[in-house]
């Protein structure tokens, strides 16, 4: 992931704490088919965080995924639920990551 990451609560104390897909609040997750989000930031298989909670801003079709690697901080995972951007990828979600 990009970056150091924002402090824990800058996510998920804005009410985002909510499943999407397989993932649930709480719960860590490996990658384990490699994929690139919006920001074209690869996610390698081997990957692994907590699931903190999902956005879904309409307008532009923006999935946010956050996560925390450490349990300390939180990460942004921008995705676009467009055919030709990250669409396939979060309709497949079980082919890209599994629950540990």
């Amino acid at each position: 992931m990009i970056g150091n990451g924002s402090p824990k609560g800058a996510y998920s104390e804005r009410g985002v704490g909510h499943g999407y897909s397989l993932m649930e609040p709480g719960k860590r997750y490996r990658v384990i088919k490699a994929f690139k989000d919006f920001d074209g930031q690869e996610h390698p298989v081997g990957e692994e965080w907590t699931y903190v909670g999902t956005a879904f801003l309409s307008y532009d079709d923006g999935r946010s995924i956050f996560v925390s690697l450490d349990g300390e901080k939180e990460w942004h995972i921008r995705m676009q639920d467009r055919a030709e951007e990250q669409g396939p990828i979060l309709d497949n979600l079980r082919d890209y990551i599994a629950a540990l």
